[in-house]
């Protein structure tokens, strides 16, 4: 060990007379200089700006209805623990939870966003999946999931999940819980029965708010088997519990999905 400072005292000596205006001076400046520029690089951050300040992109934007069914659902969602949203395909009725989800969040209103929605197939079978119930769940929830990276950054909805603040709630495990303080969204309750749907609206818990949405026309099981309709008929004569029925004129994707669906 007594070896190392004497050797490079030895090659210190030998840069000063190769240098001597700039001890120990490289290349292209002072070692000084190239060690600012190493931690400069090994500093760098992805997000940060110009000026060497970090900062955390916003994703979250004001949303705002494009349709006045829409902007009854979000009154809705503002009004009531509960919400039933039906309708048909392309009028935001999982866009527009998500981002009510997200902004009770990060308000403080809620500490836990939990999305739900019913593994079944539309109408061909995809067999068995390998890997962790989230694994197996991801195709499932590819909808909800696209809509939360519209409005958190793929960084922080991953530290998001993995802190449990968004949690992954499969239907068929969620009996016996009670839900407070969170955000439920349960998608495509079309294909949940009367049983599921009724087992799933009763998990409710305090300071909580759970909307249900779904479209009775495209249930992708037996239409005698889907409970939607049922339940929105049942809840809608209920104070504290607001059912929003969108139609055609709502829709938000291409116009022709409008006309398609008016056909078809």
């Amino acid at each position: 060990m007594a070896k190392r400072p004497a050797a490079r005292r030895t090659r210190d000596q030998a840069d000063q007379s190769r240098h001597p205006h700039g001890f120990g001076q490289g290349k292209h400046g002072h070692h000084g200089q190239e060690d600012s520029n190493v931690r400069a690089l090994f500093g760098w951050h992805p997000t940060a700006q110009d000026d060497g300040i970090e900062r955390d992109q916003s994703f979250l934007k004001k949303v705002k209805p494009r349709t006045a069914g829409q902007e009854q659902l979000l009154d809705a969602i503002d009004a009531n623990p509960l919400v039933v949203a039906i309708g048909p395909a392309g009028t935001g009725k999982t866009y527009l939870a998500i981002s009510k989800a997200v902004e009770a969040l990060e308000a403080g209103r809620v500490s836990r966003i939990i999305l739900s929605r019913p593994a079944v197939e539309a109408g061909e079978s995809i067999g068995f999946l390998p890997g962790h119930m989230e694994e197996k769940l991801a195709p499932y929830l590819r909808p909800l999931m696209d809509a939360l990276s519209d409005r958190l950054s793929p960084k922080r909805l991953k530290t998001m999940m993995m802190e449990g603040q968004i949690e992954i709630a499969p239907i068929g495990f969620m009996r016996g819980r009670t839900l407070n303080n969170a955000f439920v969204v349960i998608d495509e309750a079309q294909n949940c029965t009367y049983g599921q749907l009724k087992m799933l609206l009763t998990r409710l818990g305090w300071h909580s708010t759970m909307v249900v949405t779904g479209d009775p026309a495209q249930t992708d099981l037996l239409p005698e088997l889907s409970g939607l309709g049922q339940i929105a008929d049942a809840l809608d004569r209920l104070d504290d519990v607001a059912v929003v029925r969108l139609a055609e004129k709502d829709i938000v994707r291409h116009p022709l999905v409008a006309s398609m669906l008016s056909v078809l």
